[in-house]
C-alpha cells in the first residue's frame, strides 16, 4: 500500500473526487490516503496561501498529491495555490495529454494525440510585478538554464519513454531574443542527445495556429510556462473538452495530479460534473507510482463507458450519447466496465509508465562576465524625448554617456519619431564606448547625479556582456 494526500476542493470538487476514488478502489488500487483541506474555506480564514502548514507536511511526507479543483477568492492579495504548490514542491514539469475520443465525443480533429509539457515554476509566473509610474506596471519575465535544460530534458526523455516520435518547442525569441531564446538554445543543444526523436521549433503564435488547425502533425510539445498554460487548454478543448483533461505536476521528489478545469461552483452539488479529468489525473498518478496494470484497467474502462455513449451533460449529444448521467452514475458505469476494453477506441497498455529519473542540474563554469552600461528608468511626465535628452546631458561619469532613449521598449532618441506615443516611463541607457568596462562605483555615481538633479529614478539595470556576447535587448529601432 502507499500513501497519498488528498485535497476534495470546492465546488465541484469534492463530488468528483468521490467519484474517483470510487472508481479506482475498485479497479484495485493499491493506496491509501490522508486527506487535507485546501483553497477555499483556508482562504477565508485568513490564510492568503490557502493551505496550512500542516497540509505541507503531509504533502511531503506521503510525496503524491491528488488534487480536486479549488476556488481562490478575488481581490484581497491571496495567491494561486496551484502556482504555488508547483514552485514550493519543485513540480517543474506539467504535462496535459490531449487525445482525440472521435467519434464518441464530438471534435473537428479525430486523429489529435498531443502531449503538452509545460515548464512550470518560472516565466512570467514567477508573479514580480511593480508599478512604477502612474501610467506604467511592469511583469519580470524570469527565464533560467536549470529551468530550461530540466523540462526539455524531461519532454525528450518522456517521448523516449512512451514511444513518442517527435518533441515541438514552441517560442517567441523572434521578439524575445534573451529568455525565450535561451529556452530555444537549450531545446537545440538537448536535442542533439535524443538523434532518434525528431526535433522542431516554432513561433508560438503560428505554432498555436498550426496545433489549432492541424494537431496530428505534432507529437510532444515543449513550452514555458504561460504560452503552456494556454495551449493545453486549448488543446484540452479541440480534442473534444477540457473537462476530459487532467495533468501531472512532477518534481524531483513529489508529484501532484489534479483535473485542468476549474471548481466551476455554479454546477457544485447538482451531480451533474464530469469526473473524467480528475480521474485522467488519478490514471497519471497511478502510473507515476508504478501501478500500471490499475491504470490501464481505468482507462480502459473509462474509453469503453465513452464508446457506450454513457455520457455526462458537458459532452452528451444526440445520436451519439446513449444516455445522459451524473457525476455518481458515470462512477458507477465505469466501475461495471472494470476488466473490459474499447472496442473502436485505442485500448491501452501503460507497460512503460513509470517515473522519470532524470540527471541533476550541472552547472557550467562561470563566465567572463563584463559590465559595460547602464539603464536608468524614469519618471517623467513629459512628452518630449528631446526634452528628457537636454536635462540629461551634464548627466555621465567617464566611461558612461547618454547612449538612446526608449518609451515601452522602442527608441525615441535619438532620431525618434513624433508619431510614437509615449507614456511617462523612460528607460535611459549609458554605456561606455569602444568596448570599455564599467566600475560599479561609477554607477553609484551616476545615481547620485540624477537624485542630485531632481530626476526621478525608479529602476535600474546593468548592462552586461557574458563572454564577450551582449547579454541585454537592444531597443526597438536601434
Amino acid at each position: 500500500m502507499q500513501r497519498i494526500t488528498i485535497a476534495k476542493g470546492d465546488g465541484i470538487g469534492p463530488e468528483i473526487m468521490d467519484a474517483t476514488l470510487k472508481i479506482i478502489k475498485a479497479a484495485g488500487a493499491q493506496i491509501e490516503f490522508d486527506e487535507i483541506e485546501v483553497g477555499e474555506k483556508v482562504y477565508l480564514k485568513g490564510n492568503t496561501s490557502g493551505i496550512e502548514k500542516s497540509s505541507w507536511e503531509t504533502i511531503i511526507n506521503n510525496k503524491v498529491f491528488l488534487k480536486a479543483p479549488i476556488t481562490t477568492p478575488q481581490g484581497g492579495g491571496y495567491k494561486s495555490l496551484n502556482v504555488t504548490t508547483r514552485k514550493f514542491l519543485g513540480l517543474y514539469s506539467n504535462v496535459r495529454p490531449c487525445i482525440s475520443l472521435h467519434p464518441f465525443v464530438e471534435t473537428k480533429h479525430p486523429k489529435m494525440d498531443i502531449v503538452i509539457i509545460r515548464e512550470n515554476e518560472e516565466d512570467l509566473y514567477a508573479g514580480i510585478e511593480h508599478q512604477q509610474t502612474d501610467e506604467v506596471i511592469q511583469c519580470l519575465k524570469i527565464i533560467s538554464r536549470p529551468g530550461c535544460e530540466k523540462i526539455v530534458r524531461y519532454a525528450f526523455e518522456y517521448a523516449k519513454q512512451y514511444g513518442r516520435k517527435k518533441v515541438t518547442c514552441f517560442t517567441k525569441d523572434n521578439i524575445m531574443k534573451q529568455t525565450d531564446g535561451l529556452f530555444h538554445e537549450v531545446f537545440d543543444e538537448l536535442a542533439k542527445e535524443y538523434t532518434e526523436i525528431e526535433n522542431e521549433h516554432w513561433i508560438i503564435d503560428i505554432g498555436a495556429a498550426k496545433m489549432s488547425d492541424t494537431p496530428e502533425d505534432f507529437d510532444v510539445i515543449v513550452t514555458l510556462n504561460l504560452y503552456g498554460d494556454v495551449i493545453s487548454d486549448i488543446a484540452a478543448q479541440i480534442a473534444g473538452s477540457v473537462g476530459l483533461a487532467g495533468s501531472a505536476n512532477i518534481g524531483e521528489e513529489c508529484a501532484m495530479f489534479e483535473a485542468i478545469h476549474g471548481s466551476a461552483p455554479r454546477r457544485a452539488g447538482q451531480n451533474v460534473a464530469n469526473p473524467s479529468g480528475l480521474l485522467q489525473g488519478a490514471v497519471m498518478m497511478l502510473n507515476h507510482m508504478g501501478q500500471n496494470e490499475v491504470a490501464s484497467k481505468i482507462q480502459n474502462a473509462w474509453l469503453k463507458t465513452l464508446e457506450d455513449g454513457i455520457h455526462t451533460y458537458d459532452i452528451f449529444k444526440e445520436g451519439v450519447s446513449s444516455v445522459k448521467v451524473g457525476t455518481a452514475e458515470f462512477a458507477d458505469a465505469v466501475i461495471l466496465n472494470l476488466g473490459q476494453k474499447p472496442k473502436q477506441l485505442p485500448a491501452v497498455d501503460y507497460k512503460n509508465g513509470q517515473p522519470l529519473h532524470l540527471p541533476k542540474y550541472k552547472k557550467r563554469p562561470a563566465a567572463k562576465k563584463d559590465l559595460v552600461g547602464h539603464d536608468v528608468f524614469v519618471h517623467w511626465n513629459g512628452t518630449e524625448p528631446d526634452v528628457l535628452a537636454e536635462m540629461l546631458k551634464n548627466i555621465g561619469t567617464v566611461n558612461l554617456k547618454l547612449n538612446m532613449i526608449t518609451n515601452r521598449g522602442i527608441k525615441v532618441w535619438p532620431e525618434g519619431f513624433k508619431q510614437t506615443f509615449c507614456t511617462d516611463h523612460w528607460r535611459c541607457r549609458f554605456k561606455a564606448e569602444d568596448g570599455k568596462i564599467v566600475s560599479k562605483n561609477e554607477i553609484i555615481e551616476l545615481l547620485q547625479q540624477f537624485i542630485d538633479a531632481d530626476i526621478d529614478s525608479i529602476k535600474t539595470e546593468n548592462l552586461y556582456k557574458f563572454d564577450g556576447k551582449i547579454a541585454f535587448s537592444l531597443g526597438q529601432g536601434q
